[in-house]
């Protein structure tokens, strides 16, 4: 039983990268099952997300390079393309990933408490799609028990920091008075949920929420009193927004220049805020070209989130304490599970040499022998053909002077060592 993992993120990739190799989530299932027929795996979890797209793999023997032609292929891209920005880890790297990502200590902002949810919908689908077994389900659960111990037992997760509270932070810093402008949010997901509530917290003036589904959008508005519309009406209302913040999972642009242009000719050029926060990019690049708008991505964050990594720096040094335990256990576990199949060739070789010798005590019994010679056949000849085979091996290390192995024998059998003897 092996583990790999391999993928790319905000670290390694820029979001032109990182939007190429996305996986939609109309598509993750598919994936899924293409990923583990085509590559020979025993297992798979897809997770991606705007800061990251991963694939988590069990099987047996060294598999990762099918894996990795296999995404590559997926998404139509040469191997120049992405090598330099992919990363792959094996089995016990691969731990130690899992949990810093569900705990938050590898995401752009640091401790952000939304990642843990992202990976348990990740593992939730790979459940749908049939690709999770005993040892990505060991993992994925170990994984939220530990994410759950970080946020309890240390203090990454007290400040309400998230990519969306860095980009309600970005505008603070850009406009004066929040309460004279008008935000219009792109998508009803949890990062602009997030957005919603941080903006309504600062009592911004007025909120626009828009989305494919406008029930989702209505439900979002109403709880921050704000006004739901549909993706199809943003045109109408794009000159309104001083700010505008998305996160769909569209895979083309829900915005394109000519409309945002058509836009701030109809505000008088006052200048607009853009914060796309989704990949692949809701907003398209070349938006950023025109005079009056202020765009940014994920990737442009980096700076408006740094206070809030110098102030988590000491609460991520006491999770890493507590990963590097936990990492230590699971490797523990996953180690004992080479033991099984030992084992239970063992206990099949001793359930046979009983059967054999019972149905010799049972056709005693048959034909009249004495009960108590019986049961003294029955115990000296059990005895005698389960140690035949430990004695001779036993035996033959002592004659070749392999005395590790006697003294394992000790320990596999509880016996008292040569020094207990003679203290």
């Amino acid at each position: 039983m092996s583990l790999f993992a391999l993928g790319i993120n905000h670290n390694t990739a820029p979001v032109a990268i990182r939007e190429r190799v996305s996986f939609g989530p109309e598509r993750v299932i598919g994936a899924l099952r293409d990923l583990v027929s085509s590559a020979r795996l025993d297992e798979a979890v897809i997770l991606s997300t705007c800061n990251r797209t991963e694939l988590y793999c069990g099987g047996h023997g060294d598999q990762a390079d099918g894996a990795v032609d296999w995404f590559q292929a997926y998404h139509q891209l040469g191997r120049e393309e992405i090598r330099p920005y992919l990363y792959t880890f094996d089995t016990q790297p691969t731990v130690r990933h899992v949990l810093r990502v569900a705990s938050g200590l590898d995401s752009m902002v640091l401790g952000e408490p939304q990642i843990l949810g992202q990976v348990k919908d990740a593992y939730r689908t790979a459940q749908t799609a049939g690709t999770v077994g005993k040892l990505l389900g060991r993992l994925f659960q170990h994984t939220f028990s530990v994410a759950k111990q970080v946020r309890t037992d240390t203090a990454i997760g007290t400040s309400p920091v998230s990519v969306a509270f860095a980009a309600v932070r970005l505008a603070q810093q850009i406009f004066d008075d929040m309460a004279k402008q008008t935000a219009l949010l792109v998508g009803a997901g949890e990062t602009i949920e997030l957005t919603a509530r941080h903006l309504h917290e600062i009592h911004t003036g007025r909120l626009i929420v828009a989305n494919r589904t406008l029930a989702n959008a209505q439900r979002l508005a109403g709880e921050f009193d704000g006004f739901a519309i549909d993706l199809s009406d943003i045109p109408a209302h794009l000159a309104e927004a001083d700010i505008i913040i998305t996160s769909t999972a569209s895979e083309e642009p829900v915005l394109r220049r000519a409309s945002v242009e058509a836009a701030i000719r109809a505000r008088k050029h006052k200048p607009v805020l853009m914060v796309d926060v989704a990949v692949p990019r809701d907003i398209e690049p070349a938006v950023g070209e025109l005079d009056d708008v202020y765009l940014y991505t994920v990737d442009d964050l980096e700076e408006v989130i740094e206070e809030n990594r110098r102030s988590r720096r000491q609460a991520a040094e006491q999770a890493e304490e507590i990963i590097d335990t936990e990492v230590s256990h699971f490797m523990g576990w996953l180690r004992a599970q080479e033991a099984v199949s030992t084992i239970c060739a063992y206990r099949d070789s001793a359930m046979a040499v009983r059967d054999e010798v019972v149905e010799k005590a049972q056709r005693m019994i048959a034909r009249g022998d004495d009960p108590e010679e019986v049961v003294r056949f029955l115990a000296n000849t059990l005895t005698n053909k389960l140690i035949h085979e430990p004695c001779s091996q036993m035996r033959q290390a002592g004659s070749q002077g392999r005395y590790e192995v006697l003294d394992v024998a000790r320990e596999f059998f509880g016996l008292k060592s040569k020094r207990d003897d003679s203290a």
